[in-house]
């Protein structure tokens, strides 16, 4: 397709005549089928719903079509709509467009749903199994219709993958503003999930999905490789300084994206990673995520603990169930230092986790056709899975949850996952590692995205986000010094570790002031011309203020306010009006629909001195309203960190919480 076709297309939105049917890629990695829901009057509405976004002379064709991929998939995709283009995140300037901040969202989008990056693309889930950019490709379309069309003066208003429309703004009001699955609580459970997306009125975002913020694997990679490298310093002796030959044992290459070998690598331990869908494995050893693929247990571990006495760095994938993988090690009383799991368990039920003792083929049958009948399957494997562990932690290993809902749905399904005190007999890794060493001192995953498409402009970006952080060292204080060293370190060796896939990207964990400073230094050298094109700022869910989810961001919050989302819904609100190009809110993200509320943004910065109000103004808040509620719940590290803030930033002033002695407290009662 020509540039001027491709412009053509994105103009139309919907097209004036029918496109033709397109062949189910088989190459492709699909969505699981989802479960029949929906009354047989429901699926008359779904149909109502999908027909709604095309003119009347299309419904007689269309409506056996989307009635046949309801019965099919248990969802509208709406195959026949989705563009012969390819997917990918193109130089900005190739899109059409009247606002460059549009534009800039327009190529987030199709970095979301590039093959080489998203879980499913044909289905637009991005990852996690079901988080979605969009419900269906007409969606998609309209989306970029209005992409193209607006000014600086309007918003484009995003209910759930659908576009409720472009509304007069102004030039520093966001240009989108999104809204996922936002369903009122007590009707936020699973199949209530399962119901609405099917009826096409609601999706589950996970938050950098929906939010158009994902840049592939990479932005997992960097938390994983700080949580493996102080999980193991955990582990070192007195007198020990080097993690090289210990071993990782984790699972999923697909719905996390692969993160866990790369971070191995980088971390320098040996890994093993389960992964039960051979096309997610290959996907990443063809990407070079991963360096080995296995498929029998037989010559897997020996060649795991051969390269753990050779204290050599290596990822293996095992290409199978992760059970039969810790059953196996159990039995053979192999000492693992570290343990932790990345299925997808926010999403048991439907391509989040298979069950041990069943084929890829047949969980995905059973998952649609006998949904209460895989359930037991997932929860029995759960069982086993956690007794497995349990053997394995007896004897040394340190097993952390990753946040994925690990340890919940564990609980739910009967494993012997609970101490006597009615607490997770494991930590999540948020509790022991990320809160108090990172979110609480304001370190969180800052992203950006170079929208030239240069990977020029990359390396100068990676050069002054080390120049700046490299001057914030000099004068930090010793509680901090730690965490900048690390991220230091991974920046300057970011471009050797081949972490790019898709747009031209780069993450970082960085507090308010570097984050900001190195926004700043971004924005002074597009000023000058030393990168070429706007440059997109942004985060993962996985931070300080945006996310309220009491089993992963806020676990370490023990005042009783880890089950309140006013942090996110806050973050999201202030966000809006001090510069965000664009905001989401979301019912889920990372942990599951209805266990988690949710806050994103994106920022186009692009050398103005409104960009520079914007950064100073924005960054600032989007970190420290999560460091002052943290203080509030009397963390110490918050306290530290909010107190240097009100020091730094006239204008600043936040409650700060008196500590009373447990004898008061005690005597009380």
């Amino acid at each position: 397709m020509t540039k001027e076709q491709f412009i053509a297309d994105i103009r139309a939105g919907i097209p004036e005549t029918l496109p033709e049917p397109q062949i189910y890629d088989t190459s492709i990695n699909h969505a699981p089928k989802r479960k029949d829901i929906l009354t047989a009057e429901e699926k008359k509405l779904a149909l109502r719903n999908a027909l709604r976004y095309f003119p009347k002379k299309f419904h007689a064709t269309l409506a056996p079509e989307f009635a046949n991929e309801l019965e099919t998939y248990g969802r509208i995709y709406m195959y026949r709509f989705r563009p012969t283009y390819e997917m990918y995140a193109r130089p900005i300037d190739e899109y059409p467009h009247k606002s460059h901040q549009a534009a800039a969202i327009m190529m987030m989008i199709q970095n979301n749903l590039d093959k080489a990056v998203a879980q499913h693309p044909h289905e637009l889930i991005t990852y996690g199994g079901n988080g979605a950019v969009f419900q269906n490709w007409a969606q998609y379309r309209l989306v970029m219709k209005y992409l193209s069309e607006m000014t600086d003066e309007q918003t484009l208003v995003m209910y759930s993958g659908h576009p409720l429309g472009l509304f007069p703004s102004h030039k520093n009001a966001p240009r989108v503003v999104v809204t996922n699955g936002m369903v009122i609580p007590n009707y936020s459970k699973p199949d209530d999930w399962e119901r609405d997306n099917a009826l096409g009125v609601s999706q589950y975002g996970q938050m950098t999905a929906g939010s158009y913020m994902y840049i592939g694997p990479q932005g997992i990679v960097h938390g994983t490789t700080i949580t493996v490298l102080n999980a193991a310093r955990k582990r070192l002796k007195a007198g020990e300084t080097s993690i090289k030959g210990m071993l990782f044992v984790t699972s999923g290459l697909g719905g996390m994206s692969g993160a866990q070998p790369k971070a191995g690598n980088i971390a320098g331990v040996v890994s093993i990673t389960a992964e039960i869908n051979p096309l997610a494995a290959q996907k990443r050893y063809d990407q070079g995520w991963v360096d080995e693929l296995h498929t029998s247990l037989d010559e897997l571990i020996p060649a795991a603990l051969k390269a753990v006495e050779e204290k050599r760095t290596v990822s293996m994938a095992y290409v199978g169930n992760v059970v039969d993988l810790w059953e196996r090690l159990a039995a053979e009383d192999v000492h693992v230092d570290l343990g932790s799991d990345q299925t997808s368990l926010h999403n048991p039920w439907a391509g989040g986790y298979y069950p041990v003792g069943l084929s890829l083929e047949e969980s995905k049958r059973m998952m649609a056709e006998e949904p209460a009948v895989f359930k037991e399957k997932v929860q029995e494997s759960l069982r086993r899975q956690v007794a497995a562990i349990n053997k394995l932690t007896a004897k040394g290993m340190y097993f952390f949850d990753y946040g994925n809902a690990f340890l919940l749905e564990s609980s739910r399904a009967g494993a012997d996952i609970m101490k006597a005190d009615g607490k997770f007999r494991y930590p999540s890794y948020v509790q022991d590692i990320m809160g108090p060493m990172f979110f609480d001192y304001g370190f969180g995953p800052f992203r950006w995205v170079c929208s030239s498409g240069d990977p020029k402009d990359l390396e100068t970006s990676d050069r002054i986000a080390t120049e700046v952080l490299e001057e914030i060292r000099k004068t930090a204080t010793p509680d901090i010094i730690g965490q900048l060293d690390d991220n230091i370190h991974w920046i300057k060796e970011a471009g050797k570790n081949h972490l790019v896939v898709g747009s031209q990207a780069r993450i970082l964990y960085a507090d308010s002031e570097g984050r900001t400073k190195i926004a700043l230094a971004f924005n002074e050298a597009i000023r000058k011309g030393e990168i070429s094109r706007p440059i997109v700022l942004g985060r993962d869910h996985h931070d300080v203020s945006g996310t309220d989810s009491p089993f992963r961001e806020t676990s370490n919050i023990y005042d009783g306010s880890q089950f309140c989302a006013d942090m996110a819904v806050q973050n999201v609100i202030g966000d809006s009006f001090r510069g965000a190009t664009w905001v989401s809110i979301h019912n889920g993200g990372g942990v599951g629909w209805g266990e988690v509320i949710n806050g994103g943004f994106g920022m186009v910065i692009d050398g103005s001195e409104d960009s520079d109000r914007h950064i100073s103004q924005m960054l600032l808040w989007d970190v420290n309203n999560g460091i002052a509620r943290r203080s509030w719940a009397r963390n110490t590290g918050s306290i530290d960190a909010i107190r240097r803030e009100m020091e730094r930033t006239p204008g600043l002033c936040v409650t700060l919480p008196n500590f009373v002695d447990d004898d008061v407290i005690n005597t009380a009662f």
